[in-house]
């Protein structure tokens, strides 16, 4: 059978948009939305990590600023609640419009090369962190000003808390871009 021709010649191929179901879309704005609650609940321990361990402050002795460990918890988990809430704005971009907001192969990547360098940033800290506070407590610090070592212990168990949330994020960021490299695209997550 002939195609059909206008004025002798063949109709020009009109490319067909991709097809995004109802279904997928859905999928897609679910996962989304649990991306940002984990981003959600690792600032909210990041940003209270941090709180606790500024107030931290109970004689000239007993100081957070005295130790290395400890400035290098305030200062790990501050970055990673400053990037935590970004990316919520990004998870936030991508579930209203649908799309990401840098092009989908740099934000793909960027979210999890960033999510896993901040994670293992976090671990380290704490880590650092939990051995100058077991230090502290075998020695006079913790007999003399209590308080100040309950409150350098809350810091950074919510240090390894957002630690733990950020380290979910980091494996969904692989999956979705483990998703990309066998399929190309991001909607075909499901």
């Amino acid at each position: 059978m002939r195609s059909p021709q206008f004025n002798g010649e063949t109709p020009p191929r009109i490319a067909t948009p991709h097809f995004h179901s109802t279904l997928s879309v859905q999928k897609l704005r679910r996962f989304n939305t649990l991306i940002l609650v984990f981003r959600l609940v690792a600032f909210c321990f990041s940003l209270s990590s941090v709180v606790f361990m500024l107030t931290n402050i109970h004689s000239d002795s007993a100081n957070w600023a005295h130790f290395d460990a400890f400035r290098f918890v305030l200062a790990a988990n501050g970055i990673v609640a400053v990037y935590s809430f970004v990316e919520m704005g990004v998870s936030v971009w991508e579930i209203l419009k649908g799309n990401t907001l840098l092009p989908e192969a740099v934000q793909l990547w960027f979210d999890f090369g960033h999510d896993q360098g901040f994670a293992y940033l976090l671990l380290s800290a704490n880590a650092a962190g939990t051995a100058v506070a077991r230090t502290l407590r075998e020695g006079d610090t913790c007999t003399v000003e209590n308080a100040f070592c309950v409150q350098s212990y809350i810091s950074i168990a919510l240090g390894f808390g957002g630690f733990l949330f950020l380290g979910i994020s980091s494996l969904i960021s692989g999956f979705r871009v483990a998703c990309y490299i066998i399929t190309g695209s991001r909607s075909h997550l499901y």
